[in-house]
Order: C-alpha cells, then sequence, then structure tokens
C-alpha cells in the first residue's frame, strides 16, 4: 500500500540520483525533483559550475523544466522534493512559483538557516499562499552523500597542493 511517506522516499530517492550526477559533473551534489499528480514534470541538479550561473542550483532548474512541462510559471498543485535545504535564492523562487509542498532532505547547516526558519519563510501571515513543508527525509543519506562530495574535494585540493 502505497502511503504518503513511501511516496516522498521515493521520490527523494530519485533527487538522490539526480544529486549524484551533480557530484560527477564536479558540482555540489544537490539533486531536486518536482512532482504533479505522482508523476515527474521537473528535474534538476547544482550546475553553477558548467553554466557560469550562480542561479542554477538544483531547485531552480527543477522549477524551470517544471514551467516549461506545464507551460506556466505558476507550478500549482506541485510537490518539490530537494536532498538539502534550499537557499533564500531557491526560497524565493519557491514561494513565487507557488508550490505546493516541498519536501527536504538535509538540513542546510553551512549557510546558518534553521528547518523553523525555512518554515517561517515559506508561511509566513503576509503571503497569500502557504507551502506545507516536510524535512528529513532520506536525511542521513542526502547528508552523508554531501559530507562525502566534500570530503572528496578537501582531498583532491589537498593532493593537488602536494
Amino acid at each position: 500500500m502505497y502511503t504518503i511517506e513511501n511516496i516522498d522516499i521515493l521520490w527523494m530517492r530519485h533527487a538522490i540520483t539526480l544529486a549524484n550526477y551533480a557530484s560527477v559533473m564536479g558540482e555540489i551534489s544537490v539533486g531536486a525533483v518536482l512532482i504533479k499528480n505522482n508523476k515527474l514534470i521537473g528535474l534538476g541538479w547544482n550546475a553553477s559550475i558548467h553554466q557560469n550561473d550562480p542561479s542554477a542550483h538544483a531547485e531552480i532548474i527543477a522549477l524551470r523544466t517544471g514551467g516549461k512541462f506545464l507551460n506556466n510559471y505558476r507550478l500549482l498543485d506541485t510537490t518539490l522534493y530537494v536532498t538539502l535545504e534550499p537557499c533564500i535564492m531557491c526560497i524565493g523562487a519557491i514561494i513565487h512559483a507557488r508550490i505546493y509542498r516541498l519536501v527536504c532532505g538535509a538540513k542546510n547547516n553551512k549557510i546558518g538557516y534553521t528547518t523553523t526558519y525555512l518554515k517561517n519563510m515559506l508561511q509566513h501571515p503576509t503571503k497569500n499562499h502557504n507551502i506545507s513543508l516536510t524535512t528529513g527525509i532520506l536525511e542521513q543519506e542526502c547528508a552523508n552523500q554531501l559530507n562525502y562530495f566534500f570530503k572528496r574535494q578537501r582531498n583532491s585540493r589537498k593532493n593537488y597542493k602536494k
């Protein structure tokens, strides 16, 4: 039987696969998928380095591909799965796109945001649209993936300096 938790795990695993691809490409390993009616309509992985674009985060790319798929900049009734809690730029895009639900894997401790801060941004009373937030889906797996990526980066820099 399918439960919302099982579905969340399924789609987060897909986002993790995209994050792995980003890592292979030398990008920070973050992946995102955009879902509507349990169908994939958008996907993305970090590509800032290869695209020379500071806005080419996994979330932004998933929103862009989803908008093209729906032929609309409003992504109503969609769920965005992302392996890392979004940065403030991506939060703004998620709000403007009118995403219905955001599902996150690992916490974004590097930027200093907390899940409470993220929830406050997504559900602020001055907004006319509130976004449902679920955190911690495959959290350890997502965090391990990022930790492994950065460990590999540090080791390659050390070897390069030798």
